[in-house]
């Protein structure tokens, strides 16, 4: 039997805005995994942070927190030492997480907490309408930047295989499928799971066109266990935006730790 996981609250994200796939492809996972026996929805703890994305909480029926900008992580932490046995679930933005609260997300990395974090990279701060974020390409012209940004934007799975992070993917929001599968994936993971969703904003900077030959999944037979290897590919783009599991590795939680 399916689960009813949306609620009663209006949808407000900008029509067509790829949030809404990320919604989609998500309900669809938590349904799948409860309805194989690997999820029980009482346990299931949907975070969010500030921005666009943080809307996701207001239609999930499900136990949700929403934090303080840049403070998701924390709260997530939080949560799943009070009580290991729940999963916590966490949405984010490059806005949020890599610009906002980059510290909190780098030292969770290097702890190994076992959350899950998935972040809605549309490049910029969308939800104040546009200005320039940690994500945003050299050039791009936003309200904090309209001649131009001057900087080289972060390479966030980059900084996430240097940190310590033991699950390191990327995916496109417009294709639901294959993040229903990163999604599982990322959720079956004992330790600190990150994902980088491409998630262009339609309204103040519509890359769907850009990504659209640039993306390429890569070889499912690639091993995951190699982080040098992960590395090099996340590093040499050459014009071009890997989606997939790059690195999948097992090592002893912070809870784990704490529990000793």
């Amino acid at each position: 039997m399916s689960l009813n996981l949306s609620t009663t609250a209006k949808i407000t994200w900008c029509p067509g805005c790829p949030n809404s796939a990320i919604l989609v492809a998500f309900r669809q996972t938590v349904d799948e995994l409860v309805s194989a026996g690997k999820l029980k929805p009482e346990n299931i703890v949907a975070c969010a942070g500030i921005g666009c994305h943080g809307k996701i909480s207001d239609y999930l029926n499900l136990n949700s927190f929403t934090s303080l900008h840049g403070r998701v992580i924390p709260a997530m932490t939080g949560i799943k030492c009070a009580n290991p046995k729940l999963t916590i679930i966490g949405f984010s933005g490059d806005g949020d997480s890599l610009s906002e609260g980059l510290e909190h997300l780098i030292h969770t990395a290097k702890r190994n907490s076992d959350i899950k974090l998935f972040i809605h990279d549309n490049q910029l701060f969308a939800l104040t309408t546009g200005q320039a974020s940690s994500r945003s390409p050299k050039g791009f012209k936003g309200k904090s930047t309209p001649y131009g940004s001057i900087e080289e934007p972060i390479n966030p799975l980059l900084l996430m295989l240097s940190s310590g992070a033991t699950f390191v993917a990327r995916t496109y929001a417009g294709d639901i499928e294959n993040t229903k599968k990163i999604m599982k994936a990322a959720i079956a993971h004992k330790g600190f799971s990150f994902v980088d969703i491409i998630q262009p904003c339609i309204t103040f900077f519509d890359t769907r066109e850009y990504f659209k030959d640039r993306i390429y999944w890569i070889d499912e037979k690639i091993p995951t266990n190699n982080l040098g290897q992960a590395i090099e590919i996340v590093r040499k783009e050459n014009g071009k935006t890997p989606l997939g599991i790059f690195y999948n590795v097992e090592k002893t939680t912070f809870e784990e730790e704490l529990d000793k």
